[in-house]
């Protein structure tokens, strides 16, 4: 199955996220209220009661007293049924905003759990900005006619959107970091970014507006900037044929392993030709990783990993998988072999167990070792485990590059319970897309809200 089939399944009811939820039960009261199919209005006399059944059998189709010259036959109350429709939906909306600036005035007073939003959605993650719920509907609306849609109510989809609308509106005048995931977020799953990608030129205006923007990724290769080049090829070779200074491809970062590998874009000397090139360059750990990361020691780390393999291993044959075990330096996965295709209950079972495996071993090792975070997630096809997970990577950016929770972005496709980018709501704002046509999307509302400095134009 595609990926963009794998995604679509993973926003099915069973896995949606209750705000959105919330937020679509709202809105399906007026719907169902006031958005009715249009009634007809047949030009009949028997449709008043002038006319019994009896009569109407009688006179064979009872319709003998028709004025056919009328062709209408719907009630023209199309433009003050979608006004009607839009107020009430914009009245929702501004309401929503106005619990969630409550909920983070709570929140400030260190005390989130007694905002009404919480009571109502308790799992509710941190807002750090102000969201414009009803700004952001309007705008929605004119692409995707929510308000004159009568078959159809507002769906899950329609609000993620909004959300996504309303984040960038409020995010873009202190905008410093911007990070993104990789597979399904920026190009397609298993691919590379291509030279001809439409998200290359939104990617340099960003950084033209001196914006720091970072892929936060999954994929690990300890130190070796070669395999991240391969894959970024389309766009470092743009960087290089726009000839973009230092000063620009310094604000462009890669962190790998979740966390662990992180490369800085800048020119150097090409390894096979000797010319000056568009690169990466390996960032030594001690240069921006905290001390609780660097204090992971690499016995413990093993230890961790053997414990996940051995869970893996466990579900692989009690699943009859046809997959392989995959070792890495900080991560270990199962990936299918021969072309096989995973089933993605089989996969998240192999998720669930071993994060249940891996809590409990950590809870038996007691106090003398480090609890050393951990990332089991859903590839899609595959199964990994990694160490650290993109929590701490956007924290270690933010860090390293100065920049506050209120001024970073997420953007990413895996916010379910099972993906890897969930876990990035509790330290910056976040940008939930299903493809890179989204990313695309969200880039073309946000680049023109920003400023670009005459230097970087």
């Amino acid at each position: 199955m595609t990926s963009s089939y794998r995604i679509n399944y993973q926003l099915r009811a069973h896995k949606r996220d209750p705000l959105i939820e919330f937020i679509k039960g709202l809105l399906l009261t007026p719907f169902i209220l006031h958005a009715k199919p249009r009634k007809p209005v047949l030009n009949s006399p028997h449709v008043g009661g002038h006319e019994s059944i009896n009569t109407i059998l009688a006179t064979g189709t009872g319709t003998s007293n028709v004025n056919h010259d009328d062709g209408n036959d719907y009630q023209e109350e199309e433009k003050p049924m979608v006004d009607a429709n839009l107020q009430r939906y914009l009245e929702i909306m501004k309401s929503v905003e106005v619990m969630i600036e409550e909920h983070r005035r709570k929140a400030v007073k260190g005390v989130p759990e007694h905002s009404r939003l919480h009571r109502i959605v308790p799992s509710v993650a941190t807002f750090f900005t102000p969201l414009p719920l009803e700004a952001a509907f309007l705008v929605a609306n004119a692409k995707h006619s929510i308000a004159a849609r009568r078959f159809v109510p507002p769906s899950f989809n329609d609000i993620r959107r909004i959300l996504n609308t309303a984040q960038v509106m409020a995010i873009a005048p202190t905008l410093s970091l911007i990070t993104f995931d990789g597979d399904m977020t920026l190009y397609d799953d298993g691919t590379s970014f291509t030279e001809n990608s439409p998200l290359i030129p939104l990617l340099i205006t960003l950084m033209r507006a001196g914006l720091r923007v970072a892929i936060v990724t999954a994929a690990g290769y300890p130190g070796d900037a070669s395999k991240y080049e391969e894959r970024l090829m389309g766009l470092l070779r743009v960087f290089d044929q726009q000839k973009l200074s230092e000063k620009l491809l310094e604000r462009f970062y890669v962190l790998g392993g979740e966390c662990n590998y992180l490369f800085r874009c800048g020119w150097k000397k090409s390894d096979v030709t000797g010319e000056s090139v568009v690169g990466l360059t390996y960032i030594h750990p001690e240069s921006y990783q905290p001390s609780d990361m660097l204090a992971w020691k690499h016995e413990e780390i093993q230890e961790l990993l053997d414990v996940a393999e051995e869970n893996l291993k466990r579900s692989v044959s009690a699943m009859n998988l046809k997959a392989m075990i995959l070792r890495k330096s900080r991560a270990v996965g199962i990936v299918p072999i021969g072309g096989a295709k995973i089933a993605r209950e089989q996969l998240d079972e192999c998720v669930l167990s071993t994060q249940q495996r891996l809590l409990e071993y950590q809870q038996m090792s007691g106090p003398s070792k480090t609890a050393i975070p951990f990332c089991v997630f859903n590839g899609g096809n595959d199964v990994f485990v990694d160490i650290g997970n993109k929590l701490i990577g956007v924290q270690v950016l933010q860090t390293y590059l100065g920049a506050a929770p209120e001024a970073t972005v997420h953007v990413g496709d895996q916010f379910l319970s099972t993906g890897n980018d969930f876990a990035t709501r509790s330290s910056c704002c976040t940008l939930w897309i299903i493809s890179p046509e989204e990313t695309e999307n969200v880039l073309k509302e946000l680049t023109p809200l920003l400023t670009i400095p005459a230097e970087d134009a």
